[in-house]
């Protein structure tokens, strides 16, 4: 069958996965559980079982299989096929390449961040098609985000560019993770929007919202909770993700001020199921922040087009080139 890659994006609570020709065509795509608290061997196991399961549903042998790649939520180092540091995983010194890649019968394996996979993802294969310029923000548990600058992720001096997320829009806004204040991360994540639900609730403010997680079983809101929040006019949900909607705006403002780039495209849980709804005011809040006010529509501001299948082929995408590269 040829030359074939699989690209995975390895989540907390899911992997999906892409089987991907020469020519970038998805051949399968397929997804599983994570199931994290059963350890790194377990997990290992499973992405190997869905990569052969990908490769026989597509007819294709094992020795057709070139690279694959994971796009990996946490810090990794690629040379030595090791996730150094997955929070959300439970991941510390894992060497992914070398036991997925024993399991498979030793095709090359790369690792990268998932958040830099979903938008090499959407400039190949999405929004970004044919764009030399593009800025992706991922909204999710944190922000994360990508450059892509003449047509190739933009990694900065010590590979650490893109971190949108922790851009400050608030220096006396509340505390984030990395202990700055005000990060957009901070004021604008699900897990913030969660803290501000919970905080208006604790101070009287009427809300289904908690009712809705338990209903559902989810200790954490979900992107689902936020959209059935959103369609019943929930009045506290609709104040704090109105809120969290502005501090996205200023953060595109900022970026196209800097970057001017081609396309911005919104990804990760929430914009893959609020889609327009959740960009449209993001975009006019945008706009009204540019400092160039000439041919603002030209700056296009867009939801995620592949979804959650951005990152599986993203990751397909770094194999090939990386291969390319290097064969």
């Amino acid at each position: 069958m040829g030359s074939l890659v699989v690209g995975i994006d390895l989540g907390g609570t899911k992997m999906n996965a892409a089987l991907v020709d020469e020519n970038g065509k998805a051949l399968g795509t397929e997804r599983q559980k994570t199931l994290p608290e059963e350890g790194p061997a377990s997990v290992i196991l499973r992405m190997a079982e869905l990569t052969k399961s990908l490769l026989a549903k597509a007819g294709a042998e094992a020795g057709d299989l070139r690279a694959v790649c994971i796009g990996v939520p946490g810090g990794v180092d690629d040379a030595r096929g090791v996730v150094d540091k997955a929070p959300n995983l439970g991941w510390q010194g894992v060497p992914l390449g070398a036991e997925l890649g024993a399991r498979l019968g030793n095709p090359r394996v790369f690792l990268d961040n998932d958040v830099r996979v979903g938008v090499l993802g959407e400039h190949a294969f999405g929004v970004g098609r044919g764009t030399k310029t593009m800025v992706g923000i991922f909204v999710g548990t944190g922000i994360g985000g990508g450059i892509v600058a003449n047509g190739e992720l933009h990694m900065g001096l010590r590979g650490a560019a893109g971190e949108i997320g922790h851009m400050i829009l608030d220096p006396n806004g509340p505390r984030c993770k990395c202990g700055n204040r005000g990060c957009a991360e901070a004021l604008a994540s699900r897990t913030s929007i969660e803290r501000d639900v919970r905080d208006l609730i604790d101070r009287g403010k009427r809300s289904s919202v908690l009712k809705m997680m338990k209903k559902e079983n989810r200790p954490r809101l979900t992107s689902s909770v936020v959209e059935r929040a959103l369609a019943d006019g929930d009045p506290v949900m609709t104040k704090v993700f109105r809120k969290a909607q502005e501090a996205i705006g200023t953060l595109v403002a900022n970026v196209v001020n800097m970057f001017d780039p081609e396309v911005v495209v919104i990804g990760g849980g929430m914009a893959e199921r609020l889609g327009e709804s959740m960009v449209a005011p993001i975009r006019v809040m945008a706009q009204s922040k540019y400092l160039q006010k000439r041919d603002t529509d030209k700056v296009r501001i867009v939801p995620t087009e592949l979804k959650d299948m951005a990152a599986p082929m993203g990751a397909a995408f770094i194999a090939r080139s990386r291969l390319q590269k290097n064969p």
